[in-house]
Formats: C-alpha cells, structure tokens, sequence
C-alpha cells in the first residue's frame, strides 16, 4: 500500500517514510501541502499523513482541498497542539484521524492500520491469483498454503501486479508504485526483482504465474 507523507521536518519525514517502508508500505514525502496537492493529483495514495503547522500551505488547508476536489484518501493529522479545540478543528477540516506530538511509532502504525481496515471493509482482504494468496492484514503470502518470505519490495511488487492481475503492467508503472518520484526511472532494479519474486513464487512444481511481455512489462495472469 501507497502511503503520502506530508512533514516539513526532514528528520521527522526521514524517521516516518524509512519506519514505514520497513512496515511493507511504500511512501512518497512532501514538505508542504501545496506541494502534497500535486502528488495527490498525479498519484494515487491509499493512506496521507500530515502535518499541520507548515509553510507555504498547512495541513488544515490541505485537506480542506483534497475534500472539496472529492478526493476521499484517509488523512491521519500529526500535530503539536493537544487542545479539544484543536483536535476538532483537525477533524472539521475532513480529516479521519488525529495523533499528537510526539508519539510512538508503535502508537503511529496502529493507527495507520485502523484507518486502513476501514477503508478496506469494504473491499477483498485476500488478493488471489491461482493458488497464490496474499493477505492485506496480516502482510502474509501463501502459495498452495505454503508461506513464502518476501522482501518490502518483493511484497509491494506483488501486491500492485495482483491489482492488476491478467493486465500487462510496465516496468515505468511499478517503479512510480514501489519508489518515490525522486527515483531514476532508467535503472534495471524492477528486472532484478522480477527475477527474484520469480524464483519464489514459481517454483518447479508450481505452474508459473508471472510472465514476461517482451517490450511491454509483466503480467500475473490467473487463468
């Protein structure tokens, strides 16, 4: 899963996006919410955190925006101001979730995972291809009831081509899933890891899922 974080203190950005990626999400960063706009715009984020007091245009702002725009992403609003008053305001403002300065990290996911729980109720919890299945809560792949380790961006790999399993996916659009927008988009990395989610999930008694469209990308076909 996507996930959009919106701090103007780059070592706590920094401390967010790299705790994050090691939790299996993938995570872009801005430093305002006018800069936020036009990722969110280009991009779509399963969850946004944000700041509120920041330059050039708050997180009050920010998603009073994204809401009119009709954009629904689930906003969880970081601040150092504790008051109900505050705290209100935040929530007024459109957002679904309120954590004060400073927090645990642990405190942090928990809150991460609520929101997402509640934005997938409503969907499938378990992608499936064939026999391979991959559940969304738990971060577990199984392959004929087999678990299979995967690396954050093996699992993110996987998830996105599930999303779109039997539809032909470019090696440009699962680098703009699984890194940020600063990435060189001509490195080979998305080959390196094909091969390598290849060898794990394919294996020789398993009939293969992932294949190769010479020029155009990869598939996960399930048929």
């Amino acid at each position: 899963m996507r996930i959009l974080v919106v701090e103007d203190e780059k070592k706590v950005a920094s401390f967010i996006k790299k705790g994050l990626e090691e939790e299996y999400y993938q995570v872009d960063t801005a430093s305002n919410g006018k800069e936020a706009l036009d990722l969110v715009y280009d991009n779509e984020y399963d969850l946004i955190i944000s700041d509120v007091m920041m330059p050039v245009m708050d997180g009050i702002q920010f998603v009073k925006n994204i809401r009119q725009n009709n954009i629904l992403t689930p906003v969880l609003l970081l601040t150092v101001k504790d008051s109900t008053a505050d705290k209100v305001k935040g929530l007024d403002s459109g957002a679904d979730d309120y954590l004060t300065k400073p927090f645990s990290f642990e405190e942090l996911t928990a809150r991460i995972r609520a929101l997402l729980r509640r934005k997938e109720s409503t969907k499938e919890n378990i992608l499936k291809a064939d026999n391979l299945k991959m559940d969304l809560v738990a971060h577990k792949v199984t392959r004929n009831d087999e678990e299979i380790i995967l690396t954050p961006k093996e699992y993110s790999i996987l998830e996105y081509l599930l999303r779109n399993k039997n539809k032909i996916v470019s090696r440009t659009k699962l680098l703009e899933h699984v890194y940020d927008f600063h990435f060189d988009t001509g490195t080979n990395v998305i080959d390196v890891y094909i091969n390598k989610l290849r060898s794990k999930i394919d294996t020789p008694k398993e009939k293969q899922l992932l294949h190769t469209v010479r020029g155009a990308g990869y598939v996960l076909k399930d048929e």
